[in-house]
């Protein structure tokens, strides 16, 4: 820990700062100022962040020029530096300022970076970010009781907090999306299970629906037929088979079942012919063109999939479905973890500068931040009445990306399951409430994991699961035989090839590990 984290959190330094003379829900430290002391200058603050494909942000030629980016720094007297780094790049983007040393004050990074895991563990054992506890209990104490302690946990290296994390209450939260209005032209009920799935696609099919279902790069957002049979081939997916513990893609004919589910989406044309090189711009642009009826992607989105697909379908009616269960009756997609983006905060930044990014962060999940988010700046984009904001909800696809960056992309810390207090301002953002709690809160799936992630998964990269990315020779196989380049029936072949790449050590020690109790997280 630096020196002036252990002494520097005194009476003296409080003193010193005007911004500590306050309470912690007081972003600017002026409450208990003395009114003839002199307001101290904002503080400049780098953040590098993913672009998170919003367009608001990516359309902007200046975006620490943008109002809400000088907005937050006028509510928490910093001057914010954002740099957008893109999302299909961040991992090795991120990796590229390991290497240089050339690192923002705060480095927010995407979902599955924890302090313990293979992308940053390097990074925390070589001192480039510093632990947080005492910052916290000082300045962050709202931080403290908004985030969940599992979250907490999660961002923990050696006992301590590296990291401010997003949250979630709920770990379910990706759902199944469907277009009501091209599903009531075929007259059929909402699918069930599979074949119900793949009979909807055929009857949109029929109606001219392009490619019926919107699959995504690398089965990014389109994995949910793994999670009707169960064998997703992630880190968080391992499973006691026998005597060992094995990734759930072991399971053969559950796996069989599922590649010739989607090797039929691709030969009926139910899915585009391009699948394997649709990036997440290009799926987009045709679920809000109509090319597609049904998609996946996380239940919060709703409201943005609702007006976004508007203006090229009027009659568009965007709502959330079960996803459809496999043999055991069950579905969904893969359970997240506690955490979402991770904020690390450089460990060569001065005092001052530390305690102004805390407290900064913890505004942001304070009464008055949340309504700056939600609602932006009264007089501007909401109202005061009897004590009540009214705040109308953007019509239009700019103004809901806009709101998306402000909601967002630009609170750091928030519970991204769902934003209730937003939604619960208008019936459909009620309708979606409903959805999540009825529907998406349902399902889900996850298994076995580490904590600390195995060691093996960063040795072997051909081989490694991680968070939310299949291994690379998994994925290889997997896209063959979707294309019909290799037949389904050789996936016994692909898991041994598998093995010789690592994965025999990586059941060595998954196995081991779960044998000993070490770091075993028990899916439910």
């Amino acid at each position: 820990m630096k020196a002036w984290l252990k002494t520097g959190l005194a009476s003296t330094l409080l003193c010193a700062l005007l911004a500590s003379c306050s309470s912690s829900s007081d972003p600017k430290g002026a409450g208990a100022a003395a009114s003839s002391a002199k307001p101290l200058a904002p503080v400049k603050i780098s953040i590098s962040l993913s672009d998170s494909l919003n367009k608001y942000a990516l359309s902007s030629t200046d975006i620490n020029n943008d109002k809400w980016v000088k907005k937050l720094g006028e509510l928490t007297n910093t001057q914010l530096d954002l740099r957008l780094v893109p999302h299909a790049e961040f991992k090795p983007k991120t990796a590229l300022m390991f290497a240089s040393s050339d690192l923002p004050d705060v480095m927010n990074t995407i979902q599955g970076m924890f302090p313990e895991g293979p992308d940053m563990v390097g990074a925390i054992k070589g001192g480039l970010f510093m632990p947080l506890d005492d910052l916290l209990k000082e300045y962050g104490q709202d931080l403290l009781k908004a985030i969940p302690e599992p979250a907490w946990n999660e961002v923990k290296y050696n006992g301590k907090i590296y990291a401010i994390p997003e949250y979630l209450s709920s770990p379910s939260r990706r759902a199944t999306f469907i277009r009501k209005d091209l599903l009531d032209q075929t007259g059929l009920p909402a699918p069930k299970t599979v074949d119900d799935f793949l009979n909807v696609l055929r009857a949109m099919k029929k109606n001219g629906v392009a490619e019926p279902y919107a699959f995504r790069k690398d089965f990014v957002y389109s994995d949910v037929i793994f999670g009707a049979y169960d064998v997703m081939p992630y880190s968080t997916m391992f499973e006691k088979i026998g005597d060992q513990v094995v990734p759930k893609f072991f399971k053969v004919e559950a796996m069989e079942k599922a590649l010739n589910v989607y090797k039929t989406m691709y030969d009926e044309g139910l899915m585009a012919k391009d699948f394997a090189s649709l990036d997440g711009n290009k799926w987009t642009n045709n679920i809000n063109a109509g090319k597609s009826g049904v998609w996946n992607h996380n239940a919060n989105l709703l409201m943005n999939w609702i007006t976004t697909t508007k203006p090229a379908n009027p009659k568009s009616e965007v709502v959330i479905i079960p996803s459809p269960v496999g043999d055991d009756g069950k579905g969904g997609m893969m359970k997240y973890s506690y955490t979402g983006g991770l904020s690390y905060i450089n460990s060569k930044v001065s005092k001052e500068k530390a305690i102004a990014i805390v407290k900064m962060m913890n505004y942001m999940v304070t009464e008055q931040g949340d309504r700056f988010f939600n609602f932006g700046i009264e007089g501007d984009t909401y109202t005061m009445q009897d004590g009540k904001v009214v705040y109308k909800q953007p019509t239009t696809p700019e103004g809901t990306l806009e709101e998306q960056f402000r909601s967002v992309m630009l609170r750091l810390v928030e519970d991204t399951a769902l934003n209730r207090t937003l939604l619960n301002t208008t019936e459909d953002g009620k309708k979606l409430i409903q959805q999540f709690d009825t529907i998406v809160t349902k399902e889900g799936r996850n298994g076995i994991s580490f904590s600390p992630e195995l060691s093996t998964t960063a040795k072997f990269t051909d081989a490694s699961l991680k968070f939310s990315d299949m291994p690379p020779v998994i994925l290889d196989h997997m896209l063959k035989m979707v294309y019909g380049k290799e037949p389904i029936s050789d996936w016994p072949k692909a898991l041994e090839e598998w093995k010789a790449k690592g994965g025999n050590e990586i059941i060595k020690e998954a196995t081991e590990r779960y044998n000993k109790k070490e770091g075993v997280v028990m899916g439910d």
